[in-house]
């Protein structure tokens, strides 16, 4: 009796179109933070792309007679050591920014995901194996092992992140790997086998899809640290390289003059903070509306 209730609900659900907006106002309005997340994302995302032309001046004119300026009305949020424009640097890191976290965690998904699967799907001595070398990975400071990746491939921004999105992968694919040992064990996996198909059919048809969701919320949880983690390591040097500039390398910069111009270092924090608190907060947004259990609150 109590199945017909359900039966007619799905495919009322599913012939109206209109109500899957509704159901995504309706998410927003219960997860305002997430709503307000999206929001400044998507406004970090076109001042990156329009950072050419909505800059008041280029990032690299300097003013000799105009250094560690207070912010007017010629320079909203002050210059820096060499007279630079602060407001035009800040909005000509964020592109430079956003790229290096980004790259950090493709690579990271590049790596974890395809070595997740096969430890979890194969299982025996080769998850065994790979298991190990996730565990000695993760056995390093994500820092030191960082520095000590970029050292090896040359110092710069893409080469840095490579390096980031490599200390990465280990966490991906153990994550990748948990959830492809539950998946495999299904019964519809299982069908699947017995009616002959290949285990690369099995892995791309229904493992991928049905262990995919959590590593789309530890992506975004990765966003944010990938972007703390640039911060860090343009700040030993090892990231983007002048004349160019990113938030890290602001601050690292700015540090420098901390006592004498401490309002240096305010602004390319807070940007760094309040991009990181948006991306985790639209992390666990995407986390809540994906768990199975919270279904109908």
């Amino acid at each position: 009796m109590s199945s017909v209730p359900f039966e007619k609900a799905e495919p009322a659900a599913a012939a109206n179109p209109a109500t899957a907006p509704r159901r995504r106002r309706s998410w927003l309005r219960r997860q305002p933070g997430a709503a307000l997340s999206l929001v400044f994302l998507v406004a970090l995302l076109l001042v990156a792309i329009l950072a050419p032309w909505i800059a008041p001046y280029t990032p690299t004119d300097q003013d000799f007679n105009n250094i560690l300026a207070v912010p007017d009305a010629a320079h909203w949020l002050g210059t820096d050591d060499l007279g630079r424009d602060v407001l035009s640097r800040l909005i000509h890191g964020a592109p430079a920014t956003l790229y290096a976290s980004v790259l950090a965690v493709a690579v990271a998904v590049a790596i974890g995901l395809p070595v997740g699967l096969i430890a979890g799907f194969v299982g025996g001595w080769v998850d065994d194996v790979i298991s190990r070398l996730i565990d000695t990975f993760l056995s390093f400071p994500a820092i030191v092992l960082a520095v000590a990746v970029t050292g090896a491939l040359g110092i710069g921004l893409t080469n840095a992140m490579i390096s980031v999105g490599i200390v990465f992968s280990p966490q991906v694919a153990r994550l990748v790997r948990a959830q492809t040992l539950v998946v495999r064990e299904s019964l519809y996996v299982d069908a699947a086998r017995a009616f002959g198909a290949t285990p690369a059919r099995i892995l791309w048809r229904h493992i991928v899809p049905n262990a995919i969701q959590p590593v789309i919320v530890q992506v975004t949880l990765l966003l944010a640290t990938a972007l703390l983690a640039e911060a860090s390591l343009s700040f030993l040097g090892l990231g983007v390289q002048p004349p160019e500039t990113s938030w890290g390398a602001m601050l690292a910069r700015a540090y420098q003059y901390m006592e004498i111009a401490p309002e240096q270092m305010i602004v390319p924090g807070l940007a760094i903070l309040f991009t990181a608190l948006a991306v985790n907060t639209l992390g666990e947004a995407v986390r809540v509306a994906l768990d199975p259990t919270r279904k109908g609150r």
